[in-house]
């Protein structure tokens, strides 16, 4: 079997602490979960709020913490604040491809500028006391970038590179680019992870296969679709719809617990429900209904017309 670590990656709004704690009851097989980004300002005070995806007593497996920031200092208060919950690393996000994040030059928009990301990765590194994983796309406009940020993260002596080999302007189409991966895998091997399109276990072996010896693996979408991946991969069994129902029973009552509000609750659940629909690519009717639902027990209803996979 292979050493390879296997990784939730952080989606947000949808990997919350509620899913997190649910998943890992019901399914297991994940080395490790990344929490969705937190986004602290140099002025801005953290407040609990913020920080309630990561604290202690809302996680039944600890999760590495994700920031995402523009300055150094935004950086530095951060790391302090999550140091004093008991964790020793934190991951900086130079991936989210939204707009209004680009915009503020954050997440992928601060491979905009090279010269920059430089200045602030030195700073960052020059004055952390916490360990550093970046996570990042392979450029901004094109994957000409890619062999700039190769140099750029050369410098510096990150714990892990999560790498998706995307650029910032293709968003989620087409496929990963495994050229641009290949330039870090030569370069990182030890401390390089892949992230990007996998949905299965032929989908893990591919990438093992032409990328052997790589630190570790992230998954996404793919588990959102498919809660059981990581345990296939290690050779368990496969996903059944018995058990993805009884999943999203628990993700209901718990989400109750939180939200107290059905209609909150619906929109949750049918944000999963877009993913792991597609498992069931003959039942549009069932798959419909769900998202068509007003009603918990109407989308109920619906899931649980659904046959076994």
């Amino acid at each position: 079997m292979n050493s390879m670590k296997l990784y939730l990656a952080p989606m947000e709004g949808i990997t919350t602490y509620t899913y997190r704690n649910v998943h890992a009851r019901h399914f297991g097989g994940c080395d490790g979960y990344y929490a969705p980004f937190i986004v602290p300002t140099d002025n801005e005070k953290l407040s609990i709020k913020t920080l309630r995806g990561i604290l202690p007593e809302n996680n039944a497996v600890k999760p590495y913490v994700q920031v995402m920031c523009s300055t150094h200092t935004a950086f530095l208060e951060f790391a302090n604040k999550i140091k004093a919950l008991g964790y020793d690393e934190v991951n900086l996000n130079l991936g989210c491809p939204s707009g209004t994040v680009v915009k503020k030059r954050r997440g992928s928009g601060a491979l905009k500028d090279p010269d920059s990301l430089d200045k602030l990765l030195y700073n960052i590194f020059e004055n952390a006391d916490i360990k550093i994983t970046l996570k990042s796309r392979a450029g901004f406009y094109s994957h000409g970038e890619m062999d700039r940020l190769i140099d750029i993260y050369k410098k510096y002596p990150f714990k892990r590179l999560i790498l998706h080999p995307r650029v910032r302007e293709e968003f989620y189409e087409g496929v990963p680019n495994h050229e641009s991966f290949l330039k870090a895998y030569k370069e990182f091997k030890m401390r390089l992870c892949y992230n990007g399109n996998i949905y299965s276990s032929e989908d893990y072996k591919e990438i093992t296969n032409k990328f052997p010896g790589l630190d570790s693996i992230m998954i996404g979408r793919g588990c959102v679709k498919n809660p059981a991946i990581f345990r296939e991969i290690k050779g368990g069994k496969k996903l059944e719809t018995g058990e993805l129902l009884s999943f999203f029973k628990e993700l209901e009552a718990c989400y109750m617990k939180l939200f107290d509000s059905e209609k909150n609750v619906l929109h949750k659940l049918k944000e999963i429900w877009v993913h792991a629909g597609e498992n069931f690519p003959d039942n549009q009717k069932e798959i419909k209904a769900i998202k068509k639902a007003t009603r918990l027990s109407e989308l109920n209803s619906a899931a649980e017309s659904l046959p076994p996979l």
